[in-house]
């Protein structure tokens, strides 16, 4: 009795193991839509060419060289702007130890004065 209760409980784990299993959502299919990396809809048709070569045709361009251009502009100026702040700074500085350069001689000129007219 033991082993036929064995039996039956091993070929119903073999009939369930066996069985056809249905996917729940097969009736419903999405439409992927693939990202190809071509320009053109066939990447076998005439004309069709790949994105790289779209991207260095557009910049190739004339918008696209001019932008650059431009770009190259604004930063020389914005270099030279800073070049001129730097100018401006290292003039203040030189101005302002020359000031407290010439008050260190006028207060040490002054104080040998009084050291002189005291004796």
């Amino acid at each position: 009795m033991k082993n036929l209760v064995f039996t039956v409980f091993v070929f119903l784990i073999v009939l369930t193991a066996c069985s056809k299993k249905e996917t729940a959502g097969f009736a419903v299919q999405e439409d992927v839509k693939v990202q190809y990396d071509t320009a053109a809809i066939d990447s076998f048709s005439n004309g069709a060419a790949s994105m790289d070569v779209v991207r260095r045709i557009k910049m190739s361009s004339q918008a696209y060289q001019d932008s650059l251009k431009e770009a190259k502009k604004l930063q020389d100026q914005e270099k030279k702007l800073k070049e001129e702040l730097e100018k401006d700074n290292k003039k203040k500085q030189e101005e302002e130890k020359k000031k407290t350069d010439e008050g260190k001689q006028k207060a040490s000129t002054a104080s040998a004065q009084n050291e002189t007219k005291s004796e």
